[in-house]
């Protein structure tokens, strides 16, 4: 007797393509996987050219399908988050192998197999495993925050980066019912952030976490402020004039994810965690909230002074290394972030600018989570410059060995982190997207179907930095 389908997962695949990834692939692997799934399927599947990156690395766009409907899927929009890479492929495979999700939706799908394979390339120091946080950190690399190609700080008609140029002229080529952008966690949950209501998701997104034992973040710290449509299901603020308070950092809403509103689409962003934290998604109310907040805040600028002084003895060398270019680290983008995101959180700040709604013992794992993973980066991108430099003048090696051995373990020991091997991260990321994909073509309007642009019902005004 066969199993009941259960809505929202795929059925099982027909056949595989290729063998299942067990890690993360690299840059070149995704070119040659998607060209060997063009080679087996040729009349269903198509690779091309859409775009060149900064370092003129090609990116690559596969469609499998040749529906009406076009559905956008972005992997790669964070060099340090592969897992959307590994996920893109499976997707592939499942709509190759399941007709369902192409002749049956009347659907193409388009998969960007990597928005920065430059970002991407300069974390194939730990790309390959073994997996481990220290390890992890040590090798960590993203880009500063105006150099990351799915941001549009100035507006679409600014758009600095050729990658990011590349994705607004195909998302205008495609006018896509429905988008996919997919991003990874690194230590924490899984969720869900929308720029239009999927009513269903949530409990979809429940049912595949649970089945497949990855932990949802009930509470986000950068969706804190975000209308909340279900348990680990958040609704992006659309980018209006006086509205940048709605989020916590500007860029979350100057972003890609709003350029196709005009034309109906409904954009996903897919969290899947690297190292899960079960402590996410506790719903419990904690005895005292505001002294755990103090406690964070505390950390995080005791932590970044640390950080702060250890550059300031890098400071007299740095400039000096060798290939100065290529080590160049987005180091004091973390620095900066640091005091503001203490302040915002800490209940007893003069520069609050709002507070933070009741915090429930998931959000306050969460806010502990990105303290120290802001440390992290900033400890790891600080570790590359003393050992890419090849010399450590000022001695500040040990000291940052010995912090982020402590900061890692603090991971490892008191939240439980506990590593969710490739292939779950990436089946679990390609269920939601199908799920999210299923609940958007029902609600997709007849119109897409003569290619009929829908402007939507919310105004989207172009916002700018100050």
């Amino acid at each position: 007797m066969p199993t009941p389908h259960t809505p929202g997962e795929p059925t099982a695949p027909r056949r595989c393509a290729l063998p299942p990834l067990r890690r993360y692939p690299t840059v070149d692997e995704l070119g040659a996987r998607a060209a060997a799934l063009v080679a087996r399927h040729p009349r269903d599947a198509r690779l091309r050219h859409v775009g060149t990156s900064r370092a003129g690395t090609p990116l690559w766009l596969l469609s499998v399908g040749h529906g009406a409907r076009q559905a956008l899927v972005v992997a790669g929009p964070h060099a340090n988050e592969p897992v959307g890479g590994a996920t893109v492929l499976r997707l592939a495979e499942r709509a190759l192998a399941d007709p369902s999700l192409t002749e049956g939706a009347d659907a193409t799908w388009n998969l960007l197999l990597c928005l920065d394979p430059d970002g991407l390339r300069r974390n194939e120091g730990w790309l390959g495993g073994p997996y481990h946080l220290g390890r992890y950190f040590r090798h960590f690399f993203r880009p500063g925050f105006l150099e990351q190609p799915e941001w549009l700080p100035d507006g679409a008609a600014a758009a600095a980066l050729p990658e990011t140029r590349a994705l607004l002229a195909l998302q205008d080529e495609l006018k896509p019912f429905f988008q996919c952008s997919l991003h990874g966690v690194d230590v924490g949950g899984g969720f869900v952030e929308l720029t239009r209501d999927l009513p269903g998701l949530a409990q979809r997104v429940a049912d595949i976490a649970t089945r497949l034992g990855v932990p949802r973040e009930l509470g986000p710290y950068d969706t804190l402020h975000w209308p909340n449509l279900g348990p680990a299901v958040y609704r992006i603020p659309p980018p209006r004039p006086g509205d940048r308070a709605a989020a916590i950092t500007e860029a979350a809403v100057e972003s890609t994810w709003f350029h196709p509103h005009r034309y109906g689409t409904v954009t996903a962003v897919v969290e899947a965690p690297m190292w899960g934290v079960a402590a996410v998604e506790d719903a419990s109310v904690p005895a005292d909230p505001e002294a755990v907040l103090r406690t964070v805040s505390r950390t995080l600028r005791h932590d970044m002074r640390l950080l702060r002084e250890l550059l300031a003895r890098l400071a007299p060398y740095a400039a000096d290394a060798p290939d100065a270019d290529r080590l160049r680290l987005p180091v004091d983008d973390y620095l900066l972030v640091g005091p503001g995101l203490a302040d915002a959180w800490d209940p007893d700040s003069a520069h609050r600018t709002r507070p933070l709604p009741p915090p429930d013992a998931g959000h306050l794992t969460a806010l502990r989570i990105a303290g120290r993973r802001l440390a992290l980066r900033t400890g790891g991108l600080l570790h590359q410059l003393v050992t890419r430099s090849g010399r450590d003048p000022a001695g500040v090696l040990p000291e940052l060995d010995r912090l982020l051995d402590a900061w890692c373990a603090d991971y490892r020991d008191r939240c439980g982190a506990a590593w969710v091997p490739v292939a779950r991260q990436a089946e679990y990321q390609s269920r939601v997207v199908l799920a999210a994909f299923e609940l958007a073509a029902r609600q997709a309007p007849a119109r897409f179907r003569s290619g009929e642009p829908d402007w939507g019902s919310e105004p989207v005004v172009p916002m700018h930095r100050e």
